[in-house]
């Protein structure tokens, strides 16, 4: 029984939608777990998932023990997770959802004078206006509902990504473990191009499916997330997508905040 899972987020389930709903089969059975993205990481770096969404950082701990799906992939071009906080311009405790979390290697990058603390991604915006950190990196629906909480924005991560290096912000990516197989990477990797078009096929159904793990988002809110982070690279990571993860690996080796790693694609 293959152990799949994602993050409970309205982009994982819009993608998830062609599985969930039965219109799509994967090739083998399956059990689905749900869980936060730094919860993912841990479980992937201990290879106890199969097929599994993971934060673009954690594939520098996983790369030789997991293949890159080309689908599913969670990037932004000009944008990505917001550093927010309640005035301060020069935060010093800066909260992040967890030490694999990309978010949190693009604060260390962005912000190398910071302290990092990690806090759940859900908490991070209450951590914030209490006054127990300076400022927080927030990601998921967070970074388009943050004003609502009287925070603004310090930092857009994926603005900064983008005048560093002309390229999108490379912030998750589905993966598939290599001891399955090449050729069931293959069969797994286009179910799950195939579930993402069945998604853009019933977009309204696979937007009112997605919304149910939104936390609080309106429909229209649903869609503008799903489309900001279910978009060109989703559906083929191509070859900027693919510059965008090395470089972002490469840099994270030279900081000395991960180790090297070379992604090993699975392509359609």
């Amino acid at each position: 029984m293959l152990k799949i899972a994602h993050s409970p987020d309205a982009d994982d389930a819009y993608m998830f939608y062609g599985i969930a709903s039965g219109a799509v089969k994967l090739p083998a059975p399956y059990v689905e777990f749900l869980s936060d993205i730094e919860t993912l990481n841990k479980l992937a770096i201990e290879e106890l998932l199969d097929i599994t969404a993971v934060s673009a950082h954690a594939l520098a701990y996983i790369c030789d023990r997991y293949y890159v799906m080309s689908v599913g992939a969670s990037m932004g071009e000009g944008y990505g997770p917001v550093v927010v906080g309640r005035g301060v311009d020069r935060p010093r405790h800066v909260a992040v959802p967890g030490r694999y979390t990309t978010a949190a290697l693009l604060v260390r990058l962005a912000m190398p004078h910071v302290k990092t603390v990690e806090i759940p991604f859900d908490k991070i915006m209450d951590a914030v206006s209490a006054g127990v950190v300076d400022a927080g990196a927030l990601i998921h629906e967070g970074q388009i509902t943050y004003s609502r909480h009287g925070l603004r924005k310090i930092l857009d991560l994926g603005e900064w990504w983008l005048r560093e290096t002309g390229l999108p912000t490379p912030l998750g990516l589905d993966v598939v473990r290599k001891t399955l197989g090449r050729d069931f990477a293959v069969a797994v990797t286009r179910a799950l191009a195939e579930s993402i078009k069945y998604a853009d096929e019933h977009r309204e159904e696979a937007l009112k499916y997605a919304q149910k793990f939104s936390r609080g988002l309106t429909l229209e809110e649903t869609a503008k997330f799903v489309d900001m982070y279910v978009n060109a690279y989703t559906r083929d990571i191509g070859q900027r997508g693919k510059k965008a993860l090395e470089e972002l690996l490469a840099r994270a080796k030279e900081a000395g905040l991960a180790p090297g790693c070379i992604p090993d694609y699975i392509d359609l």
